[in-house]
């Protein structure tokens, strides 16, 4: 760069592999990842008639295409595989030669015998590259050099040339070099790194392939293979799909709701699998079919009329852990709005297991009567059934209400805190003393007591807390857990004691009422529970008898790092549930019907768990069915509201 030194810009569009910005690489800090998958980009003489993927197994493993025409006579024909399959089919030595040989081979039905095309085709691992800066002195980086989005949603190009315009509006727009840098990044940034949120789901998902082809939850029908390819970015929803191809929605809508039907009992023979085909000696569905989001689902004995979940959510609006009318008219209004289940807020055992004086609790007699007004109520005046979130904040208790500031320790009052080990919460929180077998017992003996209390309030669900850090959480993850005796190390030791409430409390709940239990799939932070964990911990969890997981993640540790975005957490639940085998719910970043409606058809969650969308609207699920045109029957107190129409203004 020295004969530029005197240039007032220099741009460095120099690719994924900038010698540029590996020189300046202490002032650009790029980070790269580099992805396990193998690929090659191959062309071929074949003129696919659209984007077109390919997913064929062989001896080996399973094989992704992604093929394309990039002009009126050739394609461009990306393959890709696990470094696994790769190694086992010995391509890790091939030529280009030998690569084209068993591309040939492997696809020549595909091609119809065509030639496939090489140009420097050697294998190679994506690299995802992130850079902490843009801009050093007078270079500026742009493209792939200074970011990358995989190949998988076809960006990169249209990444590169929108960095390009963005700049030169920049410059056009500020006196100096160094202000135009600094506009150029600050409005390209956020939008870039949207694109790589969304490339990032889509490569894993190219990346874990193989689960929905074989795996404990069972391989996917095709219909439903390709709605989970086509949705795979969290960004294509089913509403968008309707669109582009009402066909395939519909066949896809129809399918969903069969499958319901069958898994709530109706006795309908097997579904088609085609989309398109007839569905002959099925009793009649409605026409149209319901939006996915509005199927029935069974868990035990315990059937819900469509797909959508009201959070539990905190209200710390209790007095000793007895509800009130606030809790009566919260819980209330979200059954009355529409919602299949609603899950009443994180409720204590004990007294000294709040998070704050102002927490819910079930340890108290008077506990039940002031439960069961509220479950009364649901139950008389909506559709929805009600459930109760038990736990023990363990470290995290003690500590000041949500809007007073969240997870600080009360300024007086506070009582004793007990945690899997005598880690504190904050550096300044109060330090925990370490559960012995004594007090394991009597913290079991509170769950077990307070589900029996729930079962004489009338709840329809009981789910226990086993995220966010609380007591049960802290014996999970190995941020909170040092401890070194048979309930700490490895994962089953550190699973032991929850597995043994939640044993205790499976005994006393009736056998035809659902059990659940909330995960935090994913603390992170280094060292902690992550995802390949967290299948193993759902696992576990259904070989005790848990019915369906809430997968969560996070608030373990203070110093996380989450990546939030679009239905963040939802990658997690799609991987649990066919890894592991057992139904989830699915929470965070959900917030609109478009989203619960591709997760349901995709086979990503069972049910979709709404927190602020129902604070902010208590009619969501309602809303949602009055915008689709879907008939979600009011009660006969409003029922005069089925002949209005809202407007916007």
């Amino acid at each position: 760069l020295v004969p530029y030194a005197d240039a007032d810009l220099i741009l460095a569009a120099d690719g994924a592999n900038s010698g540029i910005r590996a020189r300046y690489a202490e002032h650009f800090e790029p980070e790269i990842d580099w992805r396990p998958n193998r690929f090659v980009w191959l062309g071929t003489p074949f003129p696919f008639p659209a984007f077109t993927f390919i997913f064929k197994e062989d001896r080996h493993g399973l094989w992704r295409v992604h093929a394309y025409r990039y002009d009126g006579r050739t394609s461009t024909f990306i393959l890709e595989t696990t470094e696994a399959t790769w190694r086992r089919a010995g391509l890790e030595d091939a030529t280009e030669d030998d690569t084209v040989a068993f591309a040939e081979r492997l696809f020549a039905e595909e091609v119809e015998g065509h030639r496939m095309l090489k140009n420097r085709s050697l294998w190679r691992s994506f690299p995802t590259i992130r850079s902490a800066r843009w801009s050093y002195r007078n270079i500026v980086l742009m493209g792939d050099a200074a970011h990358t989005a995989h190949f998988s949603v076809g960006s990169g190009t249209k990444l590169a040339m929108e960095d390009a315009i963005a700049l030169a509006r920049a410059l056009q727009a500020h006196p100096d070099v160094p202000a135009a840098l600094a506009a150029y990044e600050a409005e390209r940034r956020p939008q870039v790194e949207s694109t790589q949120r969304a490339a990032q789901v889509s490569l894993e998902w190219f990346e874990e392939t193989d689960r929905y082809h074989a795996g404990p939850g069972g391989p996917l029908e095709p219909i439903q293979f390709a709605m989970s390819l086509l949705t795979r970015s969290l960004r294509v929803t089913h509403e968008n799909l309707k669109v582009r191809d009402p066909r395939f929605v519909a066949a896809v809508d129809r399918w969903v709701a069969e499958r319901a039907a069958l898994q709530v009992g109706s006795g309908l023979p097997a579904p088609s699998t085609t989309a398109g085909a007839p569905v002959t000696d099925v009793p009649a569905l409605p026409s149209p079919p319901p939006p996915p989001m509005f199927t029935p689902f069974r868990l035990r004995d315990l059937v819900l009329s469509n797909r959508i979940v009201v959070s539990p959510m905190c209200q710390y609006s209790a007095e000793d852990g007895t509800p009130n009318d606030w809790h009566l008219v919260n819980l209330g209004s979200r059954a009355v709005g529409g919602a299949a289940l609603v899950i009443a807020e994180m409720t204590d055992v004990t007294r000294e297991g709040r998070i704050s004086p102002g927490c819910t609790g079930m340890y108290k007699p008077e506990h039940v009567g002031a439960w069961r007004r509220i479950v009364e109520f649901v139950q008389r005046h909506s559709t929805a059934k009600v459930g109760l979130q038990l736990a023990h904040a363990g470290r995290k208790g003690s500590t000041r209400r949500l809007w007073e500031g969240i997870d600080e320790p009360l300024p007086d009052g506070n009582w004793p805190l007990i945690s899997a080990s005598p880690l504190p919460y904050f550096p300044h929180s109060q330090v925990p003393r370490a559960m012995d077998r004594g007090d394991m017992d009597q913290i079991r003996d509170a769950f077990v007591r307070a589900a029996e209390m729930a079962e004489a309030a009338g709840f329809d669900l009981l789910e226990l807390h086993l995220a966010h850090g609380y007591l049960l959480a802290s014996f999970i993850s190995p941020l909170t857990n040092h401890r070194a005796d048979a309930y700490g190390g490895s994962l089953e030791n550190r699973m032991r004691y929850p597995l043994e409430v939640f044993d205790a409390v499976r005994r006393v709940w009736p056998a035809g009422k659902p059990m659940s239990a909330k995960i935090s799939a994913h603390d992170w932070a280094a060292g902690g529970v992550d995802g390949a964990e967290a299948v193993r911990i759902a696992a576990l969890l259904g070989a005790h008898g848990c019915d369906i997981v809430t997968v969560s993640t996070g608030q373990t540790v203070p110093d996380q790092q989450p990546v939030y975005g679009r239905l963040y957490q939802t990658p997690l639940s799609d991987r649990i549930r066919h890894e592991a085998g057992i139904p989830t719910m699915t929470v965070g970043n959900l917030a609109s019907y478009a989203d619960a409606n591709s997760i349901i058809a995709a086979g990503r969650a069972d049910l979709c768990v709404l927190a602020r969308g129902h604070l902010y609207d208590p009619y969501w699920t309602r809303h949602a069915a009055w915008e689709q045109g879907y008939d979600l029957p009011w009660p006969d107190q409003y029922v005069s509201v089925q002949s209005y129409t809202p407007r916007s203004r």
